[in-house]
């Protein structure tokens, strides 16, 4: 009988806790840069006359999701149905993260770790606002 506290998904979300943040000190240390998704994507948007990390980091992230399926079987994530709602969905955070100088990755695992008040009320929102529409999506599809 499995303990009601400690669970597989616990497990795995405690190791990915772990790894994520790993990356972000990695990154400071090597890089003397905080992990945004979006800055380093919006730095890959300028024109360069040389490869950069930045390239490297994304693909290395897109290559997560094809190994995660590699080694589990499973689809990532399970939750989204269809590739033309993720694709309105990416659009939309994109547009999002631009207007609010940055994304969940930046200001929930660097801003709050260097204690940023502009990265608090950021992840603040980000949750209030992801909350507000898990309970609006769950009462107009009942």
């Amino acid at each position: 009988m499995e303990n009601q506290f400690i669970s597989s998904d616990l497990v795995a979300a405690i190791i990915g806790g772990i790894l994520i943040g790993a990356s972000a000190i990695m990154m400071m240390i090597f890089n003397g840069r905080v992990v945004g998704i979006s800055g380093i994507i919006f730095q890959l948007s300028r024109p360069r006359q040389k490869p950069s990390w930045q390239l490297t980091f994304i693909i290395g992230l897109l290559l997560s999701g094809f190994l995660y399926n590699q080694f589990t079987g499973e689809s990532f994530p399970e939750a989204v149905g269809s590739w033309k709602l993720a694709l309105i969905g990416g659009l939309l955070v994109g547009v999002g993260t631009r207007l609010g100088s940055g994304c969940t990755s930046g200001h929930g695992v660097c801003g709050i770790s260097r204690f940023s008040p502009r990265s608090m009320v950021a992840t603040v929102t980000f949750i209030a606002a992801g909350m507000i529409t898990v309970s609006l999506f769950s009462v107009l599809t009942q």
